[in-house]
């Protein structure tokens, strides 16, 4: 209000003045000629001053229209003018508009609209970096794959996005099923990123899967060193690594950098089972009886399992069945109750004839965790204590129904595998295998070839001296060869 006052005040001082001075100009005497040729003028003092007034205002208009003139031939030359910068912001104003309108489309669920926005907008802004992506999203939503691809490519040429523009191109190969591409574009990406968590275990498991276990080893390294994996899983990841290390050089043939590397994998991770089996064969090997025994020890206490029972009767292989049976006391004593540690010893016994004892060792187990090991066990125990047919039939049906027990299962698909390996055979997850029961089993595939072993003597005759035939393992896939602990009863 007061503002307002104050501008009314200083109008009419202004209008007052403006006033007072042309009365004052029209009572000076005098004037001004002005003469032109053989015309002149005469100019009373206010006369002088309002022509003067106009010269000047003509003046200005002449020089503002020299200024546009000059301008518009800079805008025709290409240089920045005020025109050109007047049409810059309208264009970026609507580039601006279309882009925003492009990724509210697309948070819409409308690739389509959004993709024609986005190219409309990629027309009227410069700023390629955002256009780009927002159109390379938009394609890619919309299934427009060839075009996506080409608006990653164009992110991955410069500097400042290089690394959204890989990881583009690296979903889009992964999601091809193009490993070998995407391997190199993971790891021009961890190059630029190393501490990126995604783009180390989308690498690594690249590395995994293409037995790159040296690349993939140091692509672990860095993820300890970022932080992104605690201590205890990186060795035990690091002995997985080294354990498929170690295969891949046995296949090979460099047997003595094998037994290396299966030996360092052990100690990275002493209960992981495929590591302390291939390390104990590895002693073995060299004649290292005792260090083979206390690796297998170790293992079987964190985790009793068949291919460990495996590797400890080869520490010995002719010993007779009695032997095995004290020699095996070492182990058996650890982890008693364990379902593992009592078929191993029920078997141990039942190739031993002392039936009596191996139906003690099973215990429980057939009526509380019934398996078609367990099972086929007792099958076996029925028959040694002579027990009639119909019995052994009986436990061989139940056998033929029951669960196979634990196996390599992936945590990650579920699929079951014959044997364990670092990578799952089916999804490709690095490191996802574990010896657990699958959470639904279907029947056991051929299970009825084993009723021929207990039950018909004519497909499986006695040996000469009276000794049982071989009771097969329905726990293990059919794939997996017998186990060679397991010996005909002498």
């Amino acid at each position: 209000m007061l503002w307002t006052l104050l501008k009314l005040l200083l109008f009419v001082l202004v209008v007052a003045g403006l006033t007072l001075g042309g009365a004052w100009l029209l009572e000076q005497p005098g004037g001004a000629v002005i003469a032109v040729g053989g015309w002149e003028a005469t100019l009373t003092p206010l006369q002088g001053v309002v022509l003067l007034a106009l010269l000047l205002l003509v003046l200005w208009v002449l020089l503002k229209l020299l200024g546009v003139m000059g301008a518009l031939v800079r805008f025709l030359n290409g240089d920045d003018t005020a025109l050109s910068r007047h049409f810059s912001r309208n264009r970026r104003r609507k580039g601006m508009q279309e882009l925003t309108e492009a990724a509210l489309l697309l948070a819409s669920g409308r690739p389509a609209e959004a993709q024609a926005r986005a190219e409309a907008a990629r027309r009227h802004l410069d700023w390629p970096e955002l256009t780009h992506l927002i159109l390379a999203q938009s394609a890619e939503a919309a299934g427009d794959r060839t075009r996506a691809a080409e608006m990653w490519a164009l992110l991955a040429a410069h500097d400042g996005s290089r690394l959204a523009g890989l990881r583009g191109l690296l979903r889009q190969k992964l999601a091809e099923g193009d490993d070998a591409t995407a391997l190199r574009l993971a790891e021009r990406a961890f190059a630029l990123d190393p501490d990126n968590r995604e783009i180390q275990d989308t690498l690594l498991r690249l590395q995994a899967e293409s037995h790159d276990w040296a690349g993939a080893r140091r692509t672990l390294a860095a993820q300890r060193r970022s932080g992104s994996l605690p201590r205890d899983l990186h060795r035990r990841r690091d002995a997985v690594l080294a354990l498929g290390q170690a295969a891949e050089v046995m296949a090979e043939g460099a047997t003595v950098e094998a037994r290396e590397a299966a030996i360092e994998a052990n100690r990275l991770s002493p209960d992981l089972v495929p590591a302390a089996v291939m390390a104990a064969r590895s002693h073995i090997a060299r004649g290292e009886g005792r260090q083979a025994a206390r690796i297998l020890r170790k293992a079987w206490e964190a985790q009793p399992h068949p291919d460990l029972a495996a590797a400890f009767a080869e520490i010995v292989p002719e010993e007779s069945p009695a032997e095995r049976v004290r020699r095996f006391r070492a182990l058996t004593e650890l982890r008693a109750d364990h379902p593992e540690t009592r078929m191993l010893r029920a078997e141990l016994l039942i190739a031993a004839e002392q039936f009596e004892e191996a139906r003690l060792a099973l215990g429980d187990l057939p009526e509380r965790e019934p398996t078609g090991r367990s099972l086929t066990l007792m099958a076996a125990i029925a028959r040694g204590r002579g027990e009639d047919e119909a019995a052994v039939r009986g436990w061989l049906t139940r056998a033929l129904a029951a669960p196979r027990g634990p196996q390599w299962v992936c945590e990650a698909c579920g699929r079951i595998h014959a044997a364990w390996t670092p990578v799952c055979e089916n999804c490709h997850a690095f490191d996802t295998l574990s010896w657990t029961s699958p959470p639904a089993e279907a029947r056991l595939p051929g299970g009825a070839e084993l009723l021929p072993l207990l039950v018909d003597r004519a497909a499986a005759p006695p040996a000469p001296d009276g000794s049982l035939p071989v009771v097969a393992d329905p726990s293990a896939p059919v794939e997996t060869p017998p186990r060679p602990d397991v010996e005909p009863v002498r």
